[in-house]
């Protein structure tokens, strides 16, 4: 099932084709193949399975050096060291973690951040994004290099719904940590600035709010339905997924104060005060994208009812998109955690929702 809320398919097919027309937002182009133009900007040349056996992974991020990242598995909370030479090891899981059953819900253990500085000596923290029994939380743990250890809550009292739950975070290259966080299925609480949902957060290791943050408080942007993935281009500047409601998911260049429309708005909208996505998808035209990684100013984009990979250059202005390519679609089911290897032209990519121990983590070369 796609990870949204929605009133019913028929009713939602003919709502979208209304509402097309009546907002004109622009349609995704048509899915292409990675065999086809290699010319464009940012293509897949050739993707490879790096490794078997996965349960849902929800997060991939790079420790320091680009051989080892740690992978994050949403309802088992368990937590894996994948290698560039496609072995892994499983090296902890975090506590606390309360998840529904997959066909009851969401939530789970979500995005995983080291610090930048992590070395596994004198610095050890890695911070992971999870939903406990009544709330979501920011923790940071210990990693040595083998094993997890020495659980803490850095921000806790995030309300958590049974979906909408955000789950991202990254540090950004000022080094403080950016968190996206959902509505929580209250979609109100996304244009309260008192409340962290539906919100990208910018904070300190230590929780606090990180200095110069446009309200004096946590919240970095707001008017987020259920932000999924955070990334940043060469210019600095963020970017970020958000699934919509029922006819319109979107990417969005992300800026200190700004307000993302939703729930007045979902998609573009003329509204004064709220700031409009840079590029829409139709759920059920490639949408409902979950992650975000950008490489070489392109931006890549992963996609949950979409199955398939976009890529999609940014202009000479640094400030919107092209109309980009598609691809892989179909070819190896739902797509969700993506990160570029740091140092080269290639991409990991999870797949997701395949089955108990059938997931894979895929190996993509682009240009």
């Amino acid at each position: 099932m796609p990870h949204r809320v929605r009133r019913g398919r028929a009713a939602v097919v003919a709502l979208t084709a209304v509402l097309g027309t009546c907002l004109l937002q622009p349609a995704p182009p048509a899915a292409a193949d990675a065999r086809a133009d290699t010319r464009a900007a940012g293509a897949p040349t050739g993707v490879k399975v790096l490794s078997r056996g996965w349960t849902r992974p929800w997060g991939i991020t790079f420790l320091p050096g680009g051989k080892r990242a740690l992978v994050t598995e949403r309802f088992t909370a368990g937590v894996w060291l994948q290698s560039s030479d496609g072995t892994k090891k499983k090296v902890g899981t975090v506590p606390n973690t309360v998840a529904p059953s997959p066909s009851g819900g969401k939530g789970g253990l979500l995005g995983v951040a080291p610090s930048p500085t992590w070395n596994g000596t004198t610095d050890r923290d890695v911070f992971f994004v999870h939903t406990a029994a009544s709330e979501i939380r920011v923790v940071r743990m210990h990693f040595d290099g083998s094993k997890l250890s020495d659980y803490k809550v850095v921000l806790g009292g995030i309300t958590r719904g049974g979906d909408h739950n955000g789950g991202k975070l990254a540090f950004g290259p000022d080094g403080y940590l950016y968190v996206s966080v959902g509505d929580a299925l209250k979609r109100n609480l996304a244009q309260d600035k008192h409340s962290l949902n539906g919100k990208v957060l910018r904070i300190t290791k230590s929780g606090a709010a990180a200095p110069g943050n446009p309200f004096g408080t946590r919240v970095y942007s707001l008017g987020h339905r259920n932000p999924q993935g955070l990334a940043w281009d060469s210019r600095g500047r963020l970017w970020e997924t958000e699934i919509g409601e029922n006819t319109w998911d979107e990417l969005n260049l992300v800026e200190a104060g700004r307000n993302y429309g939703w729930p007045s708005c979902e998609g573009s909208c003329a509204k004064a005060g709220m700031t409009n996505p840079k590029k829409v998808w139709h759920p059920d035209q490639g949408g409902v994208p979950a992650q975000i990684a950008v490489k070489n100013d392109v931006v890549y984009v992963t996609t949950l009812l979409g199955q398939r990979l976009w890529a999609l250059p940014i202009d000479g202005t640094g400030k919107a998109v092209g109309a980009g390519k598609s691809y892989y679609n179909g070819s190896y089911g739902r797509l969700r955690a993506l990160a570029k290897v740091p140092g080269t032209d290639r991409l990991w990519v999870g797949t997701t929702d395949g089955g108990d121990g059938k997931d894979r983590i895929l190996e993509v070369t682009v240009k």
